[in-house]
């Protein structure tokens, strides 16, 4: 059986940036809400299947906040320009043709028309992250559902602060034992810091943080797999009115729902399972 080690995108690098850097000097795009990118990106040992992945590979990124309608997504194209290890074979080498991760919320209180908001909860959502992997066949495909409540938090401060926490069903996952099921939860938390004007441009400091618990997939499988997992992202991220580069370190603990430190062998020889440490990457973007 394999399993595909996932691609993540350039994880926000541009979300709450680029709406600052829009209104302080007014450079024109093709929508005045509908915020998007294309992005090229390198990534180094990420975790999020067994084996490490290396890839370098083409992004589009969107994002937008209109009246209830709150939104980020981008859809990856793997191993875009032939560049990566074996474990990240993509579009042009039988891979996977495309990787999609969207985070659609919406607003419960613009809605309603009621206003929910209480001590430093601001407002309340209806929040959904949906990951696909569309894969060749059902072996390699993932098709995730997380769906929830989440809000925004009032900082007093330039900081921006989000916190939702959902319900995952798992359709597709590789051919995993947890596949069609109701299996587990989600709580991710992001994080907005602007820290200074540098070089022409806004540096920024921009994390969030997935907690995945309460799955069944170990007690379905075997050992190799575990029933939680933390991916924890860290971004340096400096916004032009139409570029922008950005550095991310994320930090995995049992990547994937892997157990860091099995023996695994896939048919072409044991490796040890190295789910838990650090990947990096770096993203260069043209805002349009």
């Amino acid at each position: 059986m394999k399993y595909k080690a996932l691609i993540a995108g350039a994880l926000l690098a541009s979300s709450w940036t680029g709406a600052a850097q829009a209104a302080d000097s007014d450079p024109q795009y093709v929508s005045d809400w509908w915020h998007q990118s294309v992005n090229v990106v390198g990534s180094y040992h990420t975790r999020f299947g067994p084996q490490f992945n290396n890839d370098v590979y083409l992004e589009y990124e969107a994002f937008a906040k209109k009246d209830w309608f709150d939104f980020y997504g981008y859809l990856d194209l793997t191993n875009f320009f032939g560049v990566g290890n074996s474990n990240a074979n993509g579009v042009f080498d039988h891979g996977s043709p495309m990787f999609m991760e969207i985070e659609p919320r919406f607003s419960i209180d613009k809605l309603t028309g009621t206003d929910l908001s209480f001590g430093p909860f601001k407002e309340w959502y209806f929040a959904n992250n949906y990951i696909y992997d569309m894969g060749r066949n059902s072996d390699n495909r993932q098709n995730t559902w997380y769906m929830g409540l989440g809000t925004d938090i009032d900082t007093h401060s330039d900081i921006g602060l989000s916190l939702n926490v959902y319900a995952k069903y798992q359709w597709e996952n590789y051919g995993a034992a947890n596949e069609n099921s109701w299996d587990g939860y989600r709580f991710k938390v992001k994080y907005f810091v602007p820290i200074t004007d540098l070089w022409g441009g806004k540096l920024s400091y921009i994390g969030f943080t997935n907690f995945d618990w309460g799955s069944d997939l170990r007690d379905k499988s075997d050992r190799s797999r575990t029933s939680n997992s933390i991916a924890s992202s860290h971004i340096l991220s400096l916004n032009y009115d139409h570029w922008h580069v950005s550095t991310v370190a994320r930090y995995f603990h049992n990547g994937g729902q892997w157990a860091d430190g099995q023996e695994l062998n896939f048919g072409n020889g044991p490796f040890e399972v190295k789910s838990t440490g650090w990947g990096y990457y770096l993203v260069v973007g043209y805002n349009f």
